[in-house]
């Protein structure tokens, strides 16, 4: 008598691995895009909380400051955006974000 052998045949497999492809191709990009619209708020909540820190420094001191002069104040702790980008401040006291020479 022969054993009947238990498993899964070469087009199961196939169909398995062909769904887990699907899903992931879905999946992926959402990830991903998600994660710039992550950052993206990050940065523009860090550049809120230094505006706060540039109207704190000028309320003590009565001039606006540098990035720099933030740092060595303990004011903030990084002059960069979570995704990278560096916090200038004008000579007006307007925090943004400096223009990128690879843009």
């Amino acid at each position: 008598m022969l054993k009947s052998q238990k498993g899964f045949t070469l087009i199961e497999m196939m169909i398995v691995l062909l769904v887990i492809s699907i899903l992931l191709m879905i999946t992926v990009p959402n990830v991903t895009k998600n994660n710039s619209t992550i950052n993206e708020k990050g940065c523009e909540a860090y550049l809120k909380m230094v505006e706060g820190q540039v109207q704190s420094y000028k309320m003590e001191n009565h001039a606006f400051p540098t990035v720099q002069q933030l740092i060595d104040d303990d004011y903030i702790e990084d002059n960069q955006c979570p995704q990278g980008k560096k916090v200038a401040i004008s000579a007006e006291g307007v925090v943004s974000l400096e223009k990128s020479t690879e843009e």
